[in-house]
C-alpha cells in the first residue's frame, strides 16, 4: 500500500498519538504521513522525523482545499469548537466538502456512540458530520469512540482529595474506553487498505457504573471516595459554582443524563475487530494513572 496518509488535529492528544501508531506500531513510512493543524509550527518534532506537516485550519476553507491535495485517506478528528452552537459541524461540513473536491478517496471520522437520539450536547455535530460524509458519495469509516476514561482524570483528584464524586448518571453505565486504545483502533483503519464504507463503536470490554469506578479508584489510591448522586439542577450548580463555563456545564450535565438514560451502555467488540486486542480495562487504566490521580 502506498497511499497518502492525512491526520487533521495533529497537535491534540488524540491526533499525536494515532500518527504515534502509524509510525512506530504500523512502520508506515514518515514521507506517506502529513500531519495538519492550525498551527504547524507546533509540529515541528514530527517534521523532523520527516512528516509532512501542512496548515489547516477549519475556519478557512481555503487552507482546507491546500491541505488536502494528493491525499487518499483523511481521518477528520473533530474539532474542540464546542463553545458556539453549530460551529463545530459547520467546520466539519467544510471538511467534507473540501476532501470531495480535492479528490480523497477516503474519510475517516472520529465520532461519539449513538449520536441519533443522544442527550449529549454535542451529539447533532457528530450525528450532522457523519451524515455529511455519507452524502458525500466519499467512501468512509466512522470511529464512534466511547467515553474516555481519560475524561475521568480531569475531576477525580479533587473529589479524591475531597472523599466526595458528585454526579447525576444515575446508577447508569458507560463502556469506557482509553484515548490510547482509541488511537491504535483509529490508526489500524487509517493504515489499512479498506475501501468499504463501514461504522465502528470503540468501547471497552465492560459497562461501569460510577459507584464501579469509585470502587476501583479507591482501592487502588488507598483513599475514601462516596459517589453522591444528585439531579441534573444540583450537578449544574456545582459545575457552574466550580467556574466552568456554561457550555461546558451543559455538555457534562447532558452526559450524565446519557448515562442514566442507558445510552452509553453499549459494548461491542469492534476495537478487537480492528486490531485484534483487548481494551485496557478500568483497573489497568487506574493502576497506570494513579500518580496523576493523587496529584
Amino acid at each position: 500500500m502506498s497511499s497518502t496518509l492525512l491526520v487533521t488535529g495533529a497537535a491534540g492528544q488524540l491526533g499525536k498519538r494515532v500518527i504515534h501508531h502509524l509510525l512506530e506500531t504500523y512502520k508506515i513510512a514518515p514521507g506517506r504521513i502529513i500531519a495538519a493543524t492550525r498551527s504547524p509550527e507546533k509540529l515541528a518534532e514530527l517534521a523532523a522525523k520527516g512528516v509532512v506537516t501542512r496548515k489547516a485550519d477549519f475556519d478557512d476553507a481555503a487552507t482546507l482545499s491546500a491541505a488536502f491535495a494528493g491525499v487518499d485517506r483523511l481521518l477528520i478528528i473533530s474539532t474542540d469548537a464546542l463553545a458556539v452552537p453549530g460551529q463545530r459541524l459547520k467546520q466539519h461540513t467544510a471538511a467534507v466538502e473540501a476532501a470531495k473536491k480535492a479528490g480523497v478517496k477516503h474519510i475517516l471520522y472520529t465520532s461519539m456512540p449513538a449520536p441519533e437520539g443522544s442527550l449529549v450536547s454535542f451529539a447533532p455535530d457528530h450525528l450532522g458530520t457523519e451524515n455529511a460524509i455519507k452524502a458525500s458519495g466519499v467512501g468512509y469509516t466512522i470511529l464512534r469512540d466511547a467515553w474516555y476514561f481519560d475524561n475521568y482524570l480531569m475531576g477525580l483528584p479533587h473529589s479524591l482529595e475531597t472523599g466526595k464524586w458528585y454526579t447525576a448518571t444515575g446508577g447508569g453505565r458507560v463502556s469506557n474506553i482509553s484515548r490510547e486504545d482509541c488511537a491504535l483502533a483509529i490508526a489500524t483503519a487509517l493504515a489499512s487498505d479498506a475501501t468499504d464504507s463501514a461504522t465502528y463503536t470503540l468501547t471497552g470490554s465492560t459497562a461501569v457504573t460510577i459507584e464501579d469506578v469509585a470502587s476501583v479508584v479507591s482501592k487502588i489510591t488507598g483513599r475514601p471516595l462516596e459517589v453522591v448522586q444528585v439531579n441534573d439542577e444540583q450537578f449544574a450548580a456545582g459545575l457552574a459554582g466550580a467556574g466552568l463555563p456554561p457550555f461546558v456545564v451543559d455538555m457534562l450535565v447532558s452526559a450524565d443524563a446519557n448515562t442514566r438514560a442507558g445510552k452509553f451502555d453499549i459494548l461491542t467488540n469492534d476495537f478487537h475487530k480492528l486490531t485484534g486486542k483487548e481494551p485496557q480495562t478500568l483497573r489497568s487504566f487506574i493502576e497506570e494513572h494513579k500518580a496523576a490521580l493523587l496529584g
